[in-house]
């Protein structure tokens, strides 16, 4: 988040869009609903009638995987009505000439054609968001979880630059992280083209400062493989093994039955977690590691936060902390790593993570620290490019309205969406533990709208078959009033009717991540 969380109380007016905020960030949400209880204005942007619309002063309903459209939408009504601000484009901004000529075609009535949202609407969210005095833009994976993922992230900054809401109290850009620490493991490298704080593998001296601190030599400077190109490479045989931390694929990954396919031509698979998930059942060797209440360490929030971790319980069986297990494989491999303590590793990491420098492990006992944190005498960062931006100034986008990568026709003529319910968490390996969890949701679910369903004569509670071009899964019912008509949702924690056995395994080509929020189904009554 370019802000933080307390932040979205002070905007004047919250947009959020591609985020099921009450049911997947149950404790964020109370935030923006005590926004709008205060008399601050909520507009939600989604496909669905969430739970969220119910506080919303207005919401404005796309069809899936037409959220470029609609922005840049709302920057032609924007720019044309002289709302944006010019003092900030001009001092804080590049680009501005082609962004204006991109949107120009982008009139109310051309994007109610594509989006299916009302021109009038248009008109009206643009200036609302556009006059008022300082906004926010919350998103989550209804944004990013599409071919043209990174375009609509920066489509969302174009859009919060424009109007001059970034860089001070209440306004910013905020992803919504979808998992606990995701903002952590990023920062800490893990992904597979950057070190520490997003230093480049492909920089030789960001590799020399590694290798003098790690007393290595020939770090490869050549950045390796996202998850999914992993499973494209199992399948041809090039990746021969795999090693799995705190993550199930054979639910979560797209197209499952090519997923599994990929899995099986593995020769060897290594899976270290907590329980023995659907894809620890397949690996060759199990690692049982410490869960978040049984050890030390840090996480770092979706605001940039850096907070302490502590040991609550004591971790049952032969568990090992996950760090400790990684350090006694690479010393059994030939490279010893020794640490003591969670705070030895913690006093590396501030050496070599410039923007983590600052933070040591007494600043935090009490309270965390906002990154970037670069001396200890910083005080943290709670608010991003105040003065200037990283690049120094920032750069506007032109881009262009893309469809999704498959659309419904005559064979499949309902749109798939996916997601989250409040009550189980990713794949379920640790919610549906829980037995009181299982009984308020204890199966998968197939949400439509009273009409699509009286359409296709399907009734409340029967069990359906749904089918895309990937494969096939039975599952109840659900006739809600969150859904709208011609789009299903179906929520992917359950492998027994896993939604990812449908959805569609194509890449945004810069993010690699999958189009898990479109893709086209049938749906017919269950023998």
């Amino acid at each position: 988040m370019t802000n933080t969380i307390a932040d979205i109380e002070t905007a004047d007016v919250t947009l959020v869009t591609g985020s099921n905020t009450t049911e997947n960030h149950p404790v964020l949400s109370t935030f923006v609903k005590r926004a709008a209880l205060h008399g601050k204005t909520l507009i939600v942007i989604d496909p669905r009638r969430i739970k969220l619309t119910q506080h919303a002063n207005s919401w404005l309903r796309p069809q899936p995987g037409t959220d470029i459209a609609w922005i840049n939408g709302l920057m032609h009504v924007i720019i044309k009505e002289d709302l944006h601000d010019k003092k900030f484009v001009e001092e804080r901004t590049e680009g501005f000439e082609a962004l204006a000529e991109t949107v120009k075609k982008y009139t109310p009535e051309y994007v109610e054609a594509i989006t299916g949202i009302d021109a009038d609407d248009i008109v009206a969210t643009a200036r609302k968001f556009a006059r008022a005095r300082v906004a926010t833009i919350l998103y989550c994976m209804g944004i990013t979880q599409h071919t043209c993922g990174t375009d609509n992230v920066k489509s969302l900054a174009n859009l919060s630059m424009l109007c001059g809401h970034m860089g001070k109290p209440g306004g910013g850009v905020n992803p919504l992280r979808g998992q606990n620490n995701v903002q952590g493991a990023c920062d800490m490298g893990g992904l597979p083209n950057v070190f520490t704080a997003y230093q480049s593998v492909a920089d030789p001296n960001s590799a020399k400062k590694y290798e003098a601190a790690w007393d290595v030599e020939g770090l490869s400077t050549t950045p390796g493989l996202v998850v999914t190109e992993m499973i494209q490479k199992a399948e041809l045989g090039e990746l021969k093994s795999l090693y799995i931390i705190g993550e199930n694929p054979l639910v979560s990954d797209p197209d499952l039955n090519h997923a599994e396919k990929a899995f099986g031509n593995l020769e060897f698979m290594v899976v270290q977690d907590i329980f023995l998930t659907e894809t620890a059942q397949m690996a060759d060797v199990v690692f049982p590691a410490f869960c978040f209440a049984e050890k030390e360490g840090t996480f770092s929030n979706t605001e940039r936060r850096v907070q302490r971790v502590r040991k609550a319980v004591e971790a049952p069986g032969f568990a090992w902390e996950d760090w400790k297990i990684l350090c006694e494989l690479a010393t059994r491999m030939g490279n010893p790593m020794n640490y003591e303590n969670a705070e030895e590793i913690f006093e590396e990491i501030r050496m070599v993570t410039p923007s983590y420098a600052g933070i040591t492990w007494e600043r935090i006992d009490q309270t965390g620290i906002h990154w970037p944190c670069p001396t200890e005498e910083h005080p943290g960062t709670p608010i991003l490019h105040t003065a200037q931006f990283t690049r120094g100034k920032g750069l506007f986008h032109a881009i262009e309205h893309q469809p999704p990568a498959e659309l419904p026709d005559d064979a499949y003529p309902f749109m798939l969406t996916t997601g989250r319910v409040i009550y189980h968490y990713h794949t379920g390996s640790m919610t549906m533990q829980s037995r009181g969890l299982n009984e308020l949701s204890p199966e998968c679910f197939v949400e439509i709208s009273s009409n699509d369903a009286a359409k296709l004569d399907l009734a409340d509670g029967e069990m359906v078959n749904v089918f895309s071009r990937r494969g096939k899964i039975t599952a109840r019912l659900n006739v809600s009033e969150k859904a709208v008509d011609g789009t299903i949702f179906i929520p992917f924690h359950f492998a027994k009717a896993a939604a990812n056995r449908l959805t569609n395994a194509r890449l945004d080509p810069v993010a690699k991540i999958p189009e898990f929020k479109v893709c086209a189904i049938s749906i017919e009554k269950a023998a």
